[in-house]
């Protein structure tokens, strides 16, 4: 939202420290507890960030985060799904498999499991960073939100991200301080 400039949209916060995914309020929303959720004016709710992305984009299309062209959009949608399966959801996994602020007790075999897979995920988005500004070369795109969402979560859940993805941190640097 905010690097479509994006300001007659409210924002709930919903504190999962203290429980609140599991409010009635929140579950009225998102019955599994989710989030993010966009509600809709006629009262109608939407989870999950990809599709959420993907409607603001057809509402709001300056500027274009997904594509201009049928290629484009199939080469973004492409890498935000894999950064969101093969980055975002194992940094999820480890969080919570090590040190889960929601109270999950530690799960070793899928925390060495997760620090297995995350270096060759985050070693391609590495590559194709480059000295680039963001993931899919000189525009913003919804596979930067997805790996914001991933560094974000791994900062929160005190899971720093190897030196040597030199080109990442470099993005991430950058990046977040768009979104201050």
């Amino acid at each position: 939202m905010r690097e479509k400039n994006i300001t007659d949209v409210d924002l709930v916060l919903v504190n999962f420290l203290e429980g609140e995914q599991r409010s009635a309020e929140h579950l009225a929303r998102s019955p599994r507890g989710t989030v993010p959720v966009l509600e809709l004016d006629d009262g109608t709710f939407i989870t999950e960030s990809l599709p959420i992305m993907e409607y603001l984009e057809e509402c709001y299309p300056q500027p274009v985060m997904i594509g201009s062209t049928p290629e484009e959009r199939a080469r973004v949608r492409s890498m935000e799904r894999f950064i969101d399966l093969n980055v975002l959801l194992r940094v999820i996994r480890l969080v919570h498999a090590t040190n889960s602020p929601t109270g999950l007790p530690p799960n070793p075999g899928v925390a060495e499991r997760e620090r297995e897979l995350l270096p060759e995920a985050l070693a391609y988005v590495d590559s194709l960073v480059g000295d680039g500004p963001f993931v899919m070369g000189e525009k913003v795109t919804i596979a930067d939100c997805t790996l914001l969402a991933a560094f974000n979560f791994a900062n929160f859940g005190k899971l720093p991200v190897s030196d040597e993805f030199e080109n990442l941190n470099r993005w991430f640097e950058s990046f977040a301080l768009r979104h201050l």
